[in-house]
């Protein structure tokens, strides 16, 4: 060696600024709480903000809300919002997916208007049994995604102009198959009027489902955690899960108790959760889930890696039809009728709004399902707060703009500190 001290026999040979290459998320395991919260602020400085602005969003929301008017939190308030959120929440977890794959689907709206006027003429005007003619209505918005997403993804019209057509050709046959009269009042005392009308008015029933929620994600998590710790990989450790579990339920459980001071656990809402469960589980532990996330991240890297790009296109706008007509005919069960101006209105926009307002990216490839249950909420508190203070109309418009418009921002922002932080 050429002028210096050979090493010691008990150094390391390792290069002098390779101890600092280790993971950060193996120090927060080893520094506790403390660790998470470095960890914490170390994620939000690089841009995964995840849940937490539309979380946060919603706590101010209601909390501005509850300050201003009593009401707002009430058993009856909050029934309310859980019927609601239903229709609208469907249709944006169809949204979800489309926009996993960085596209859009301007149709849903008018999709979930033609279930709702098929079911109708099918059941009312033309005696088909309830079931049957539910299920026809469902599978008239399967049909419709698939339409679009053949055009998008075998032919190569972009999913904008194709479902730009859609909206306009689902509407005008929605138009037509009411005919002059315009609107079919449903059976009141049907399947689909039951859709937001049943309540479980057993308090076990609201307690049970809460349980069922917290149960279910505490054993998911703490089965995922002991998956990666066997497969080497940083995973949380089990005061974390507890914690989390424990948050969990400090809202599942009040929001229990407040449905069963009113008139018990709604059926909407029960139909919502487990739809949004189900897909989530579709989209994180599926090869199908992995597939749309792969594609929202780069179409030609996917293609490479045998994906078939197209069937996955079709799949996914499929689902988006099925879900915007199911929500359709919840819209439908809340008026009864189905009629000329189902679809119309804000319901596009709430949406798409829905799914961006929880934190799925307008870019592709990141996003759950569990945003359009966020952004819903947080759609429909804005709205029935407004209400109670007696707001006008105009107002809303502009607030709910404003909060969808913060949302693009925040996405945009976190993208791109995530770049500079070398994390996207």
């Amino acid at each position: 060696m050429r002028g210096g001290r050979p090493p010691s026999a008990g150094a390391p040979a390792t290069a002098p600024d390779e101890t600092s290459a280790v993971d950060p998320r193996l120090l927060v395991r080893e520094r506790g709480f403390a660790g998470y919260a470095a960890g914490f602020r170390r994620r939000m400085r690089s841009g995964e903000l995840g849940s937490v602005p539309v979380v946060a969003g919603l706590i101010v929301i209601c909390t501005t809300f509850q300050i201003l008017n009593p009401a707002f939190m009430s058993a009856q308030n909050v029934s309310h919002i859980s019927v609601d959120i239903a229709g609208t929440g469907l249709i944006a977890v169809g949204v979800v997916f489309v926009l996993l794959l960085g596209e859009i689907d301007l149709s849903v709206g008018s999709v979930s208007g033609l279930a709702g006027a098929a079911f109708g003429v099918l059941n009312i005007t033309h005696g088909v049994p309830e079931w049957l003619a539910l299920v026809l209505a469902v599978l008239s918005g399967t049909v419709a995604g698939v339409v679009h997403g053949f055009f998008f993804a075998r032919i190569g019209v972009p999913a904008f102009v194709v479902t730009m057509a859609g909206l306009l050709a689902w509407n005008g046959l929605m138009l037509q198959i009411l005919g002059a009269n315009g609107t079919i009042n449903l059976d009141d005392s049907g399947l689909i009027a039951g859709l937001t009308t049943h309540y479980f008015s057993d308090i076990a029933a609201a307690y049970g489902l809460a349980t069922l929620a917290v149960a279910g994600y505490g054993a998911a998590a703490l089965l995922g955690a002991r998956g990666r710790a066997a497969a080497g990989v940083p995973s949380r450790p089990p005061g974390e899960l507890l914690l989390r579990t424990a948050l969990l339920a400090a809202v599942c459980y009040p929001v229990a108790y407040l449905l069963n001071q009113y008139k018990g656990l709604p059926l909407a809402l029960v139909i919502l959760l487990t739809v949004v469960a189900g897909t989530d589980f579709v989209l994180r532990r599926t090869v199908f889930g992995r597939r749309v996330f792969a594609l929202g991240g780069g179409i030609e890297a996917s293609r490479r890696a045998g994906i078939d790009v197209s069937a996955v296109r079709i799949a996914v706008f499929a689902i988006a039809g099925t879900l915007a007509a199911s929500g359709g005919l919840m819209l439908a069960s809340k008026i009864n009728a189905a009629n000329q101006g189902a679809g119309s209105g804000d319901l596009l926009m709430s949406s798409i709004a829905a799914a961006v307002i929880g934190g799925t990216s307008l870019f592709g490839g990141r996003g759950r399902t569990w945003s359009a249950l966020l952004g819903v909420l947080v759609i429909v508190s804005i709205q029935k707060g407004l209400q109670l203070e007696s707001i006008a109309e105009p107002v809303k418009y502009m607030i709910t703009g404003g909060v969808l418009l913060a949302a693009v921002v925040i996405d945009s922002v976190s993208r791109r500190t995530q770049k500079a932080a070398g994390r996207a």
